[in-house]
């Protein structure tokens, strides 16, 4: 059996994994809300990071001492990425509904897509999800529940460190064997964004109750989808797994409407579909020439 039909016969359990990964990080992100009226949204990215720092360090052990300059340099950015892009949401969805931030935080991806292509459909699917961005915006200005401006610049910004992310998590991968460098990076995130959690973590550090809810969302948000998306990407193709990938934003609603009580109205509905279309539709029209490389990519042995 080739590695091909290989892959392709392990398509339902790896579809399965990103779902689960999927679900396993928006509830997380759902529990963590519940913790931010006590600890602060930065108090609980400092804890997720450190607590997913101190699992993965057990588990990969990382031999960091024989590292290259080159190598610690990229390392260092990951964290830089890491730190930003989940302080900067986690600011967004301590004050926008969990469905519209994750549908928002979309665009860094679908921009960079943008910015590496010159055809004129992939510039036509950044047009259908800022279409959507609109329809959050008709929203907020014709209902009650207005969406804050501050959360959706954190939004925002959470999607360009989500960019900063794709590009320094591809090139640690290239020069760090193994998952040590994704550990390293989670240690330096959590010690960049300590300074505006101290106070957040310092008061959990006093109630047991909290600390295990953080390392809850530690397992949820970091942990098991790390564990699942690498497991999923041994046996799937990389466009078929960002097409799943991109059905996040409706998870997060789902999610919200769930855990948190959040309402989601047919205009938010009709955005968060337009971001998911238009994130699946630049995918799958991707160059075949770029999806035959990546495929090819995603079926080398793993070492």
């Amino acid at each position: 059996m080739n590695l091909t039909s290989r892959a392709s016969g392990g398509s339902g359990p790896a579809a399965a994994m990103i779902l689960g990964s999927c679900v396993s990080l928006q509830f997380g992100a759902a529990i963590a809300v519940h913790l931010f009226p006590t600890m602060g949204s930065w108090g609980v990215t400092a804890l997720r990071l450190g607590f997913a720092a101190i699992i993965l360090l057990i588990a990969v052990r990382p031999r960091f001492l024989r590292w290259t300059g080159t190598q610690w340099r990229s390392v260092i950015y990951f964290g830089v990425a890491l730190a930003g892009m989940n302080g900067s949401f986690y600011c967004a969805i301590e004050r926008l509904p969990l469905g519209a931030a994750v549908a928002i935080e979309f665009l860094g991806p679908l921009l960079l897509s943008a910015a590496l292509s010159r055809r004129a459909v992939d510039l036509a699917w950044v047009s259908l999800a800022f279409l959507g961005i609109g329809l959050l915006g008709v929203e907020s200005v014709t209902q009650a529940d207005s969406l804050d401006p501050v959360g959706v610049l954190f939004a925002l910004i959470a999607g360009s460190f989500w960019v900063l992310y794709i590009l320094t998590s591809a090139r640690v991968g290239q020069q760090v064997p193994g998952a040590g460098g994704l550990a390293m990076a989670l240690v330096l995130s959590s010690l960049f964004v300590l300074p505006m959690g101290a106070s957040g973590v310092a008061h959990a550090a006093t109630e047991p109750g909290l600390l295990a809810l953080a390392l809850g969302v530690a397992l949820m948000s970091s942990v098991i989808p790390y564990t699942l998306e690498l497991a999923a990407l041994r046996r799937l193709p990389r466009n078929v797994f960002g097409i799943l990938l991109s059905l996040e934003p409706i998870v997060a609603a789902l999610a919200g409407w769930t855990l948190l009580h959040q309402p989601t109205g047919p205009l938010r509905l009709a955005a968060i579909a337009l971001v998911i279309v238009a994130s699946i539709g630049t995918i799958v029209t991707a160059p075949k020439a770029v999806r035959a490389r990546e495929d090819a990519d995603v079926l080398e042995p793993v070492s």
